[in-house]
């Protein structure tokens, strides 16, 4: 089987028949809204580009005999609170019997949890943590409104996962929802949507895919999860390094547009099998310098070296995609503990690098210490304890700045010697 053959064969074993993707689905839209219901409120996508695609949205669902009952804009990038209140507010006022989102990431997790305002009621922070959504819908009685979400980016898989991420811009803190409560019943991606997305848009997400299979392999190591984790994490990987590089040469490539769409769904399908950990927790204390793909991307190496003496197996996987793909010199057989995660970060790095990315923090404009600082504190609020939890190397809130304030600091400089190993 191609490499293609297998990220769709993975893909079906995630979602069946309830997933519709692919190059040239957009018309399926409006039927699939159909079989959810019949009064739909349309939260669309408000950058360049989005035009014709909304207008085939509008269609399908007038063919397909589903009433528009109102549209609004989606959400701005990290999915701010101000548009979570206004959407939440869009949908009380429409009381649509079926939603459908078209956007990015940050669209559809403000849908998704402005869904959960608009039926259940409270303040957001009632809401941030795991399982809690699905704890008020049994005390209430309450079902959440079916959600069509389209998605346009590749990049974080909100269309598929269980995880809606809301951010506080006042602060510049990211906190999350997780629960299956809140996973569209009828997900959507058009890959074409993705031709004309901007070069920097591609390689962060691109770069988040990566970084959901892979925190999720690093996490699922001595766990029951870790075969599927690795075949997922694997496929995913392999398609962003062997394709990226020339999408970014040649954006309208369908074939390279069609393996980064397909990585980052199975990126979507890895945090299903488990959860991120270091990059993505340290990454929502930088939503106001870096885009989160962009993030966790540069964040990740330098977990890799901590984790290292705990990961051995998913390094040798994840190190020889990067050696075949070139990025990597040397024989990583002679390497274990320590001394393979520097081969294997330093081979991660090399490839941010080929495809533009920082590979320091200090090198981000607007970064600075203060960003450390938030992340430690945010590192040790019970709400994102589920990150700390799923570390392969365990760690506590005590141990957050003994540890991890030198994985922070070497990202910062780019050495990677200044990492601490535990034990």
């Amino acid at each position: 089987m191609t490499e293609f053959d297998i990220a769709r064969q993975l893909l079906r074993v995630f979602k069946g028949d309830a997933y519709t993707y692919g190059l040239g689905v957009m018309p399926q839209v409006g039927p699939l809204a159909a079989t959810q219901g019949k009064r739909a409120a349309f939260i669309g996508c408000q950058f360049p580009g989005c035009d014709c695609y909304m207008d085939t949205i509008r269609a399908g669902l007038t063919r397909a005999g589903v009433k528009l009952v109102g549209e609004a804009d989606g959400a701005a990038p990290n999915a701010p609170r101000e548009d979570l209140a206004r959407i939440a507010e869009f949908l009380a006022a429409t009381n649509p019997d079926v939603i459908v989102s078209f956007g990015g990431g940050s669209t559809i997790d403000a849908v998704k949890a402005a869904e959960v305002l608009r039926t259940l009621g409270g303040n957001i922070e009632d809401y941030f943590g795991a399982g809690l959504v699905t704890e008020a819908v049994k005390k209430s009685g309450l079902t959440l409104t079916p959600h069509v979400a389209v998605q346009t980016a590749a990049s974080s898989a909100a269309h598929l996962t269980k995880y809606s991420n809301i951010t506080d811009v006042a602060t510049g803190q990211k906190k999350l929802i997780v629960d299956m409560a809140v996973v569209p019943p009828r997900p959507v991606f058009d890959y074409e949507t993705t031709f004309d997305a901007p070069t920097e848009l591609t390689a962060d997400g691109a770069l988040d895919g990566i970084s959901h299979a892979l925190e999720v392999l690093y996490s699922a190591v001595g766990k029951p999860e870790y075969g599927r984790a690795a075949e997922v994490a694997e496929a995913a990987i392999g398609l962003v390094v062997n394709h990226l590089p020339r999408v970014l040469d040649e954006p309208h490539d369908a074939q390279g547009r069609e393996a980064l769409g397909l990585a980052t769904d199975l990126g979507g399908y890895a945090i299903m099998v488990g959860g991120t950990n270091g990059a993505h927790l340290t990454s929502f204390s930088l939503v106001d310098v870096l885009p989160h793909g962009r993030a966790c991307g540069m964040l990740n190496p330098y977990w890799t070296v901590f984790f290292a003496p705990g990961i051995e197996a998913p390094l040798r996987l994840v190190g020889k995609i990067y050696r075949d793909a070139g990025y990597i010199k040397g024989d990583l057989d002679a390497l274990s503990g320590r001394d393979l995660g520097l081969a294997v970060a330093e081979g991660m790095i090399s490839f941010e690098s080929a495809v533009g990315f920082p590979t320091r923090l200090a090198d981000v404009p607007g970064f600075t210490d203060a960003h450390i600082v938030r992340a430690l504190a945010a590192a040790k609020n019970p709400q994102l304890k589920s990150k700390l939890e799923n570390m392969p190397v365990a760690m506590t809130a005590e141990m957050v700045d003994d540890y991890m304030g030198p994985v922070l600091e070497a990202a910062k400089t780019g050495d990677l010697s200044g990492i601490r190993n535990v034990g």
